[in-house]
């Protein structure tokens, strides 16, 4: 979304990554960012994209790859938790359940698709059924837009999008990214598996209490 010609996106980005990190960690990313504003006073509405890139590229440069993996990885999870519980309507979460895996997946991701400027901001979002699973792309997202890495740097996106498939697609569906444009690819890509155990609709429901 763009507000006054700038793109935003949801304060997630931001308010789990306080959650996934220690207070010194937090303290030295958010300065590196120059985010201290935001420990201040957390956002509770859409924030610019641009303030979501810095914070993920402090990530890196104050944390490392390592650790800085580990915690948009735990965000990640938090978000997709979050989503679950205010984001997914109800009947979605008991309908989807009991649909084969593949067919909920394309419903899901029409969905996500039509609500992708909540996460990737300034870029884009596509996806696409393959023979093995899905393929989701996201270029010129802010979690990887000014991020150099040796590994593929959006565990955030991964983790979100795990959290949110396994508890109403299949349990043992896995998101995995296999490009980054931290590594210097063109987009970021993302193959899921759908799983073969299905939720039970009352998991399904519980996993997105709040």
């Amino acid at each position: 979304m763009r507000t006054g010609g700038e793109a935003e996106i949801g304060p997630n980005a931001i308010t789990r990554v306080v959650e996934a990190l220690t207070p010194d960690e937090t303290a030295a990313v958010f300065a590196r960012a120059g985010l201290e504003d935001r420990l201040r006073r957390p956002p509770d509405r859409m924030v610019p994209d641009r303030e979501v890139a810095r914070l993920h590229e402090a990530l890196h440069e104050v944390l490392g790859t390592a650790r800085a993996l580990v915690a948009g990885a735990e965000a990640g999870r938090l978000t997709g938790a979050y989503l679950l519980a205010r984001r997914i309507p109800a009947a979605a979460r008991m309908i989807l359940p009991v649909l084969p895996a593949r067919f909920a997946l394309r419903i899901l991701l029409r969905a996500i698709e039509r609500h992708a400027w909540t996460f990737a901001g300034a870029g884009s979002f596509a996806w696409r059924q393959e023979e093995d699973g899905f393929v989701l792309e996201i270029a010129g997202g802010p979690v990887a837009r000014d991020v150099r890495a040796p590994l593929p740097a959006c565990s955030y996106y991964a983790a979100t999008f795990e959290t949110i498939f396994r508890a109403v697609v299949a349990r043992g569906a896995t998101v995995t990214e296999t490009d980054c444009e931290a590594q210097g690819a063109s987009c970021c890509r993302f193959d899921v598996a759908p799983g073969g155990r299905r939720p039970f609709r009352a998991e399904a429901v519980s996993s997105a209490s709040p």
